[in-house]
């Protein structure tokens, strides 16, 4: 052992290295909906025209009446809760094995735990788009996974993928099945043996270095248990995006993630300090766990945003920190969007950003009002005498106005400057604070508002949320440009209720992070129509790259953006992702089929043919 081995060995904390216990059973759909969104106990639902929330987990929740949200259905989409379609139903059949019988049998050999159950391998084969959900709903997958496989360390994974690269398998990384690009879903055209690599086995924090505040833990622990344990020790990682509750540390680093609190912590990449990736031609990983290193071109972001497609990420090295002392939130109304806009723009030109700032537009701002409960945490900030306040002594127009929802973490004295200094700024921009209750209620409606598709589904409605990135003095027009192009198809294909919304997530020195959320009730004429909706949404996105915004900030390729890839990267770039792909996976063992277009795509078997 060397003096650095030994050193290492001192400063980690062996009694805190332990195996979790997930939220998420193996059998996860014992637990989550296997046609939809979240946890099965959680969910919207109609009865006697008006609309609950189901279950305990979230402030909403206990069968609760949410007394206005069923007139904004109405008022929105034209609805009745009597208009209810019929329910989707699990299959009684599922798309035949096509298995690799001597992969197969090595897997018994090896005691690697696996399954072929039709329903292990339905609930694998996709992510969470709006394409997915809609054809689970419809029975229209007929291309899902062979077998599943339960990895339990790093080793078993080597194991795996050397078998798959003998026996020309195809591999399909697995973690929490939260993808909104297409990246995990099953490629319908794969004549070989699909395996899916379920990760979420290998969760077990490896080692805890607090001298350093760094930890080890395997890839597929889900957010919400890294943090459990982290919190245990006194500790976070800070990293908490919508999807935390399900999502895991390797589908983080696979997508390039982006979290709510990113502002104090940083995103995925810079909380990252050390990957490692089973490939066909073996593991790939930087021997430096250095804060900072000047070592050539950093693998590591090679393996961040692969998006499944060079290997399997089994485990990363990541930075934490101490629990904050203060944990606070807070609200801001502006007399609209664009104030709002302007007013996150000085607050990042000061570098004064709280952990968490959120700017919703006035669509926005209606809808979370919808949900509203009379009493408690979810009463409206517009009653009374606020309501008072806002229109008649500050003359505000509730058609217009835009709220964005503040967190703030650190020590008593930084949050405490923090706030002089970000209120300071609102006021300049007729910013009046609404309260600490406003945004925590802001903040925790992000985890429900995931939940919404499925009621939408029931009744007609398509909808989905697409995101990007701009520059500052884009991002005014790139709102409205992008909403005004989805008025214009919507009028283009008849559309009469749809709503278009948007919000500003995260904010940085030159740019902000844009939510768009879409969706429209479709009539009985309509032969598909999510087919409408992707046609729609690639007309938004075309405006949205035209008015100078990004191809995605954290939602990653996949398959949905793919035709964009060329464009934002160049042609020399996407041959240097395919150079790379060449060398690690030349036999497409991980053939997810994401990032390149069929007309990009690689001519393996010419490539086989040349080695």
């Amino acid at each position: 052992m060397s003096k650095f081995d030994t050193n290492l060995t001192k400063s980690l904390d062996q009694s805190t290295i332990k195996n979790v216990e997930s939220v998420i059973p193996k059998k996860r759909q014992d637990l989550l909906k296997w046609s939809g969104w979240g946890y099965r106990d959680s969910k919207f639902y109609p009865k006697h025209e008006e609309v609950f929330f189901s279950g305990s987990r979230y402030p909403i929740g206990g069968d609760v009446k949410l007394p206005h949200f069923g007139e904004w259905i109405r008022k929105n989409f034209d609805l009745k809760m009597d208009d209810l379609l019929s329910q989707p139903q699990k299959p009684l059949k599922y798309p035949d094995l096509n298995l690799n019988e001597t992969f197969y049998e090595a897997i018994q050999e090896l005691n690697i735990d696996h399954s072929i159950s039709g329903e292990d391998r339905l609930v694998r084969c996709h992510g969470q788009t709006l394409h997915d959900i809609y054809c689970l709903r419809n029975g229209k997958f007929d291309r899902i996974p062979d077998l599943i496989l339960w990895p339990k360390c790093h080793e078993e994974v080597v194991q795996i993928v050397k078998l798959a690269t003998d026996n020309n398998i195809c591999i399909i990384p697995f973690g929490g099945g939260t993808s909104v690009s297409g990246s995990i879903t099953c490629p319908q055209d794969e004549k070989r043996c699909i395996t899916v690599v379920d990760t979420t086995q290998m969760n077990r924090l490896l080692w805890l270095d607090k001298q350093n505040l760094v930890a080890c833990f395997e890839s597929g622990i889900v957010g919400q248990d890294l943090e459990r344990v982290l919190q245990d020790e006194g500790l976070t990682m800070g990293h908490e995006p919508d999807s935390i509750e399900f999502s895991t540390l390797g589908g983080w680093v696979a997508t390039r993630a982006s979290g709510m609190k990113k502002n104090v912590y940083g995103n995925i990449e810079d909380i990252v300090i050390r990957v490692k990736m089973v490939t066909p031609k073996g593991v790939l990983e930087r021997n430096i766990s250095a804060p900072r290193v000047s070592c050539g071109p950093d693998f590591n972001q090679l393996i961040l945003g692969s998006e499944g497609t060079l290997g399997i990420v089994t485990e990363v090295v990541v930075k934490v920190r101490p629990l904050p002392a203060v944990k606070k939130y807070g609200s801001l109304v502006f007399p609209d969007f664009e104030s709002g806009i302007r007013c996150l723009r000085e607050i990042a030109r000061k570098r004064c950003q709280p952990a968490s700032i959120r700017l919703m537009d006035n669509e926005q701002f209606l809808f979370g009002q919808a949900l509203k409960l009379d009493t408690g945490i979810f009463a409206s900030f517009v009653d009374g005498l606020k309501k008072f306040l806002l229109t008649k002594v500050k003359g505000y127009d509730l058609t217009k106005v835009s709220v964005a929802t503040l967190l703030f973490e650190g020590d008593k004295e930084e949050v405490d400057r923090q706030e002089k200094l970000i209120y300071e700024i609102a006021d300049q921009y007729s910013g009046l604070k609404a309260g600490e209750t406003n945004g925590q209620k802001g903040y925790v409606l992000t985890f429900v508002i995931a939940y919404i598709r499925d009621l939408g589904l029931d009744y007609g409605i398509v909808a989905e949320s697409f995101e990007t990135s701009v520059p500052w003095d884009k991002c005014e027009s790139l709102c409205r440009n992008t909403k005004a192009v989805v008025r214009q198809e919507c009028k283009k294909h008849g559309i009469n209720h749809y709503l278009i919304s948007c919000r500003v997530t995260q904010t940085y020195d030159a740019g902000a992070c844009v939510y768009f959320y879409f969706g429209f009730r479709w009539n009985t004429e309509c032969q598909n129509p999510v087919d409408l909706y992707e046609e729609i949404e690639l007309m938004a996105r075309n405006e949205i790259l035209a008015s100078g915004g990004s191809i995605s900030h954290h939602h990653g390729i996949g398959k949905i953006r793919a035709r964009w890839y060329k464009q934002s990267v160049s042609a020399i770039g996407v041959n240097l992702y395919k150079a790379a792909k060449s060398e690690l996976d030349p036999k497409n063992i991980f053939g997810l089929n994401n990032l390149l277009t069929a007309e990009d795509a690689i001519d393996f078997e010419k490539l086989q043919s040349k080695l």
